[in-house]
């Protein structure tokens, strides 16, 4: 990261962009409180190090993906990273097997800084945080909207309008969906979490939403009456 570097503690090559004030290596297990701790600093490190590269939306998505399309794939991997057995030298190896020649250079050496440091097993969390910088950088706001029921495209970005305008921000928005709420619509926008009351235009597509999910419900009692 930018600015002064006191000590150093991560080893970070100072010519690879990354910043070299991530903290120092632990061998104990971070708690769920260090884990966000430490994966905000490193997140903001592989920003300034994508930015100083001019590639930071291609490492979140080498980044992203690696997390959510290739590891779920591949549990012998997740295995490896989670593991306080395993060295981070053979974690660094495993890191360059399965992604030089395949992601930027960026993307990789972020990696092996995750693995020199043993922190692989906050690789999500890491993840995460960067692109939750990456939106606040860029003047948005990450929301989760989560509804009883599917709604379309079109519903959704009505929705995301309404919040936006009622907030005076614009949000990232991200959208669930959870079959055992009543009802509605929840929205998480960072850490504050609104109802469908957050405001009256807002209110109505809660209860729209709503009256969708006692007609879904029906519904299905219906089909499992006729069954």
């Amino acid at each position: 990261m930018a600015g002064s570097h006191p000590h150093n503690s991560t080893g970070m090559a100072e010519d690879s962009g990354m910043a070299s004030g991530a903290p120092s290596q632990s061998k104990s297990l971070p708690t769920d409180t260090q884990s966000l701790r430490l994966a905000k600093v490193y997140a903001q490190a592989i920003i300034e190090a994508a930015d100083g590269k001019q590639c930071r939306l291609e490492v979140l998505e080498q980044l992203g993906s690696l997390v959510r399309d290739v590891l779920p794939l591949v549990p012998a991997a997740r295995n490896v990273f989670a593991s306080p057995r395993i060295s981070p030298e053979e974690k660094g190896a495993m890191i360059k097997k399965m992604c030089l020649g395949k992601v930027l250079p960026t993307t990789l050496h972020a990696l092996l800084v995750l693995a020199r440091h043993d922190r692989l097993e906050i690789l999500s969390e890491v993840v995460v945080a960067a692109e939750q910088l990456a939106d606040e950088l860029d003047g948005r706001l990450q929301a989760i909207f989560t509804t009883a029921v599917p709604i379309d495209a079109s519903e959704q970005a009505r929705i995301v309008g309404v919040m936006e305008k009622s907030l005076g921000k614009s949000l990232a928005p991200k959208f669930f969906v959870n079959s055992a709420m009543l009802g509605g619509l929840i929205v998480r926008v960072q850490d504050t979490v609104y109802d469908h009351s957050v405001a009256t235009s807002l209110s109505r597509l809660g209860d729209r939403l709503k009256q969708r999910s006692i007609h879904e419900i029906q519904y299905r009692r219906d089909r499992l009456g006729t069954a």
